[in-house]
């Protein structure tokens, strides 16, 4: 899990310090529709679909974690992930998210697409 935290503080850095940065670091930015993949086999694919779900729900589940060690979670950032059934509704939310304008947002960096998402789909009430 700590590797995963680690990927996530580096993807959301990434994010944060622009795409030109990210892209000459990890040669070509991991991407949105790269992520959705494997979360919409977690659910249609019979055969691979436990695999495709922890590969897309470790991804998330390490994005967060990585916010949280960087206190980025919470009232005063304005981002409250749920705290029942977490990955699975990161999952979703992500999965709505992307194809809410999936001409635009299949392209971007995936840790960009994720942030965006928790932002949009969990503020704190």
């Amino acid at each position: 899990m700590r590797y995963l935290t680690t990927l996530a503080a580096a993807a959301l850095l990434a994010g944060s310090v622009g795409g030109a940065w990210a892209d000459s670091f990890s040669g070509s930015a991991y991407r949105a529709i790269e992520l959705l993949r494997p979360c919409q086999n977690a659910d249609s694919d019979a055969r691979d679909g436990a695999p495709s779900e922890i590969e897309c729900e470790q991804y998330l589940m390490g994005f967060v974690d990585g916010l949280m060690g960087m206190g980025q979670i919470g009232p005063q950032t304005g981002l409250c992930p749920p705290a029942v059934n977490t990955a699975d509704e990161l999952r979703w939310s992500y999965m709505r998210w992307v194809h809410g304008n999936y001409s635009e947002r299949k392209n971007m960096p995936a840790a960009d697409a994720v942030l965006a998402s928790i932002r949009e789909n969990f503020p704190c009430e």
